[in-house]
C-alpha cells in the first residue's frame, strides 16, 4: 500500500513541479511580446518532454542525490514511508506556491521536505553536513552567479548593436504577435493610447515593445534575435526538465520493479499536464511582475539560465531553474531600471518560506504514516 501511495505522491510531485516550473524556460519570450501565452506554453512543454527523456541517460547522479541516500541511513532512505513523506511535503508546498502565482524552487520544497522526513525517522543520524554542502550551497549561489552573468553580458551585448549599427525602433501591440510602428498611429492626447484604426478598426493598445533594425551577415537583426530566443527558450526548457526530473525520479529507487527510464517517462507526462492545467498564474509573475524586457534584454537572461541550468546538471548539481531564471530576469531589470522591488521582495520571501513548510509538511506526513501503521 505504501509503495503505490508512493508512486501516486511522486506523480504529484512531478504535476506540481510542470504547474510551476514549465513556463519558466518560455517565460522572457512571453513577457517580451515576442510569442503569445499559449504558443509559449506548447513550446516550453515540448522541449520540456525532451529533456524529462533525456534525463534518464545524463543525469544519473542528481537522481542518486535526491533519494536521500547519504542524508539519511539507508535503511531509512529505502523506506517507502520516508519516500513519501518528502514526495507529499514538495508537492504540497510547491501546489500551494502555483496556486497563489510565486515561482518557488521544486528542489528547494524537496530539500525542506528531506530534512523534515529526514529528522522524524532519523532524528540525530540525519546528516546535515551533506545537506548543506550538496544541496544548499548550490541553491544559495545560483541565483546571485546568474544576475553577475547576466548585467555584464547585457551590457556586452549592447555594444555589440551599436557596433553592427543596428538601432531600435517603438512599436505598438495591436493584438497576438502583431506589431505596427508607432509613428504610423494617432496618439489619443485624452487617454494616452496608441489608436490603430486604420489597421484594426477599434483597436487601441498602451503595449509598447522595441524591435530592431538592420541586418548582421545578410539576416535582418530582429529575425536573428528572435531565432536564437526560440531557440534559447527551447533550450531553458529542456535543461529544466533534464534537471528537475532526476530529482523527482529519485523518490521512486525504493520501487526497484519500475526501470528508471519507464520512471522518468511517467514523471514526465505527468509534469506536461500539470503545466499545461495549471501555469498561468506562475507565468504572469515570470514574465510580467519582476522586470519589463524587450527582445535583446529577454534573449539574454534566457542564454545565462540555459548554460547555467545545463552546466549544472552536467555536474550533477541540484540547482533550481526558478532561482536562476529569477535571477537572470532580475538581473536585466538591474540593468534598465525596471526591476520591481515590491514583488522581488515577495518571491524571495516565498523562497524562504519554502523549507520550514516542506519540511513541516513532510514531518507531519511522516508521523500520520508511523501512528497509522
Amino acid at each position: 500500500m505504501l509503495v503505490v501511495l508512493l508512486c501516486l505522491t511522486t506523480l504529484f510531485v512531478a504535476y506540481s513541479n510542470g504547474a510551476n516550473d514549465n513556463f519558466k524556460g518560455v517565460a522572457t519570450l512571453y513577457g517580451s511580446n515576442t510569442l503569445d501565452f499559449k504558443t509559449a506554453l506548447w513550446l516550453g512543454t515540448g522541449a520540456t518532454l525532451l529533456g524529462c527523456i533525456s534525463s534518464a541517460f545524463l543525469a544519473e547522479a542528481l537522481v542518486q542525490a535526491f533519494s536521500g541516500r547519504g542524508l539519511v541511513p539507508v535503511e531509512v532512505a529505502e523506506s517507502p514511508r520516508f519516500l513519501v513523506s518528502v514526495a507529499a511535503g514538495a508537492a504540497s508546498t510547491v501546489m500551494l506556491a502555483t496556486v497563489l502565482g510565486f515561482p518557488i524552487s521544486t528542489t528547494h520544497a524537496l530539500t525542506g521536505a528531506l530534512v523534515g522526513a529526514g529528522f522524524a525517522t532519523a532524528g540525530s543520524d540525519l546528516n546535515l553536513a551533506f545537506l548543506g554542502g550538496t544541496f544548499f550551497l548550490p541553491l544559495l549561489l545560483s541565483p546571485l552567479i546568474s544576475i553577475m552573468l547576466t548585467m555584464p553580458l547585457y551590457k556586452i551585448a549592447h555594444m555589440a548593436t551599436a557596433r553592427f549599427g543596428i538601432g531600435k525602433e517603438t512599436f505598438v501591440c495591436v493584438g497576438p504577435r502583431q506589431f505596427v510602428r508607432a509613428t504610423e498611429l494617432a496618439l489619443d492626447p485624452v487617454t494616452g493610447t496608441y489608436i490603430a484604426a486604420s489597421i484594426t478598426a477599434g483597436t487601441t493598445s498602451t503595449t509598447y515593445v522595441e524591435k530592431y533594425n538592420g541586418r548582421v551577415l545578410g539576416v535582418t537583426a530582429q529575425s536573428l534575435v528572435d531565432g536564437v530566443h526560440y531557440l534559447s527558450g527551447a533550450a531553458v526548457s529542456f535543461a529544466r526538465g533534464l534537471n528537475d526530473t532526476p530529482k523527482i525520479v529519485g523518490l521512486l529507487l525504493v520501487v526497484k520493479a519500475l526501470d528508471l527510464r519507464v520512471s522518468a517517462l511517467a514523471v514526465a507526462i505527468a509534469m506536461a499536464v500539470g503545466g499545461l492545467v495549471n501555469a498561468r498564474k506562475v507565468a504572469e509573475t515570470m514574465s510580467k511582475k519582476i522586470s519589463a524586457m524587450n527582445d535583446g534584454q529577454a534573449l539574454t537572461a534566457n542564454l545565462v539560465t540555459a548554460f547555467m541550468v545545463i552546466f549544472a546538471s552536467r555536474l550533477g548539481m541540484p540547482v533550481s531553474t526558478t532561482h536562476v531564471s529569477v535571477g537572470a530576469i532580475t538581473g536585466v531589470g538591474i540593468v534598465n531600471g525596471t526591476a520591481d522591488k515590491s514583488m522581488i521582495g515577495s518571491i524571495l520571501l516565498s523562497w524562504v518560506l519554502t523549507l520550514p513548510i516542506g519540511a513541516a509538511i513532510a514531518a507531519a506526513v511522516c508521523w500520520v504514516l508511523g501512528v497509522v501503521g
